[in-house]
């Protein structure tokens, strides 16, 4: 993951999605959902609802939000039900693009997702299209600012966590672990001091595609366009935005 910066990508789509606040806690209160209905409402007992409620209060969704849609998932009487569905193509300049939805309708979100693809540079592939080009990884970012420890100090502790790799840049460090390793890395860093800026599940790219000015432009857009639709929840790509 040499030249990987995830925490770039964050950061440059951060102002917009400040911008669309309401809509990023109705998605957050869908995935709270869905993980407090397949595991179960107590988080110490569900760490995938964990890791979402992490999420949610990282994106400073409010805890009245966040207890409300799990009481929903243990309610009884409740019949919601989402499906996951991941779609697979191409933006711009050959960049890979990957999509995670939760939706009560099929029919709708895979009509909206081809839609947004077809009028915006891009175009949906078939299902395993892109998704070998990007690998499941743990990603934790601590922000350097106010830290005490150098990166070597940092890097020997993240190793003996379980991490698998550390990226350094001015602002942050960045920790990539397995997937199934994620959890206790980030426990136990908790544990010796550190603080995380973003600590979630991510996919990340195996090559980094760089796109012209314009390309990068129209992938943008695909992006914001993506995010904005009720029922996507990820997006994911090749691109070095």
């Amino acid at each position: 993951m040499a030249g990987h910066s995830k925490w770039k990508n964050i950061q440059g789509r951060k102002n917009a999605q400040d911008a669309k606040r309401g809509k990023i806690f109705q998605k957050l209160s869908r995935e709270i959902y869905m993980a407090a209905k397949s595991g179960g409402i107590d988080p110490m007992m569900n760490p995938s609802l964990r890791l979402v409620i992490d999420k949610a209060k990282a994106a400073n969704m409010p805890n009245d939000n966040i207890d409300r849609a799990i009481k929903k998932a243990g309610s009884s009487g409740d019949n919601e039900h989402y499906d996951e569905i991941t779609y697979e193509g191409y933006g711009p300049g050959g960049s890979a693009v990957l999509v995670y939805a939760l939706t009560d309708n099929r029919n709708r979100t895979g009509t909206n997702v081809r839609t947004l693809f077809n009028r915006n540079g891009g175009s949906l592939g078939e299902s395993g299209s892109v998704s070998y080009m990007f690998d499941r990884k743990g990603y934790l970012v601590i922000e350097r600012a106010g830290l005490t420890v150098d990166e070597d100090t940092l890097l020997e502790q993240a190793l003996e966590a379980g991490a698998e790799d550390l990226e350094t840049s001015e602002e942050v460090f960045e920790l990539y672990t397995a997937p199934e390793d994620f959890t206790a890395v980030k426990e136990q860093l908790e544990e010796q001091g550190y603080v995380f800026a973003q600590a979630e599940l991510t996919m990340v790219p195996q090559t980094l595609v760089t796109l012209t000015e314009e390309q990068n432009e129209k992938l943008q857009s695909l992006i914001d366009k993506l995010d904005d639709d009720d029922d996507v929840s990820e997006v994911f790509t090749s691109a070095e935005l």
